[in-house]
């Protein structure tokens, strides 16, 4: 891993596929009160926690980055430092993110931070592991990741993958604090199809999109590589959230790899809304097929990429690569 900054950062750059934000995977954006622009993404040592504020989604390009927090040493918290999550619950600012151990490099599990303030000027400190709900046997028992958090109706949702049998299936709860669950975890999906199998069984990475009374719920599947695709999971709203039968998977992918525009394995996303109220997606994906290191997950050549989210006549989410993630006339 030390030497992946000597690693050429570019494939063949196309109108489409031209980067946000160059080796940032996992990339989460997210808007405060006062319209600031907030970006954070897994850093490719897999080490630190950063973050980058801005009055605008294209100045987060070049905003300089904060450093929030490093790895320990040994232990917990010491490995695999991986998609950070930035989110304004219970009246403060919070990041989730998993860790594992430098002596059991697969021992993931969710972890908290908490900030004192503003996000760019605050202290940060550590609010240690997410916690069960008492009574819960199984939450976060196994190799736990990729944690977000949906608002709604007062109440907080927490959402992230799991492994069970090495599946990684992803999961749902109400929250009771920002570093525990106030309900036992129910399963949303787990890899039924043949695109969610490629490599590896995995449903991970999953990202909220509320439009027009429901509840979409993206995720992503497959090894890291270019067979990392985005899929879909669509609920009513004014069903109950923590009932498995309240959700409808889609068959097939909703966003791979397209080779004519130079975007390969995209997934792991977040969606953040403009001033206009236009729905936006942050994805991360390569610029070439293939990898340049024995595991892509130390290809640090997963880079940020945005596009705009469309509506079709039903009123489902569109996820279109543009030139440069920007929306076209008919959009704005």
């Amino acid at each position: 891993m030390s030497n992946w900054k000597d690693i050429e950062m570019n494939g063949p750059i196309t109108p489409y596929n031209e980067p946000f934000i160059l080796q940032r995977a996992d990339p989460f954006v997210c808007r405060g009160a006062d319209g600031t622009w907030y970006f954070t993404a897994s850093y490719p040592d897999y080490d630190r926690i950063l973050l980058r504020a801005s009055d605008t989604l294209e100045g987060l390009r070049s905003a300089p980055e904060r450093l929030i927090w490093t790895r320990h040493e040994r232990g917990p918290m010491s490995r695999h430092i991986w998609a950070p999550e930035m989110h304004f619950v219970f009246g403060k600012w919070y990041i989730y993110f998993a860790a594992s151990e430098w002596d059991d490099m697969w021992k993931l599990r969710p972890y908290v931070l908490a900030c004192d303030g503003d996000p760019m000027t605050g202290a940060w400190h550590e609010l240690g592991q997410m916690q069960p709900c008492e009574g819960d046997p199984q939450s976060f028992t196994d190799f736990s990741l990729d944690a977000t958090i949906l608002p709604w109706q007062g109440e907080y949702y927490y959402i992230w993958a799991q492994k069970a049998s090495n599946i990684s299936n992803l999961y749902i709860a109400k929250m009771a604090a920002p570093n525990r669950l106030g309900t036992v975890m129910v399963m949303l999906t787990t890899p039924d199809y043949d695109w969610e199998r490629v490599d590896f069984w995995v449903n991970e990475g999953p990202a909220c999109l509320v439009h027009d009374g429901k509840l979409y719920l993206t995720y992503s599947a497959s090894g890291t590589g270019s067979c990392y695709c985005v899929g879909m999971l669509t609920c009513d709203l004014r069903d109950d959230l923590l009932d498995p039968r309240s959700w409808r998977k889609e068959r097939w992918p909703v966003l791979g790899t397209d080779a004519e525009k130079g975007i390969y394995g995209p997934g792991h996303n977040s969606f953040v809304k403009d001033d206009e109220g236009r729905d936006i997606m942050v994805y991360h994906a390569r610029t070439y097929d293939g990898i340049r290191t024995d595991d892509p997950l130390f290809d640090p050549n997963r880079h940020a990429h945005y596009l705009y989210v469309t509506y079709d006549a039903e009123g489902r989410p569109v996820f279109r690569v543009r030139r440069q993630g920007a929306a076209t006339e008919a959009e704005k």
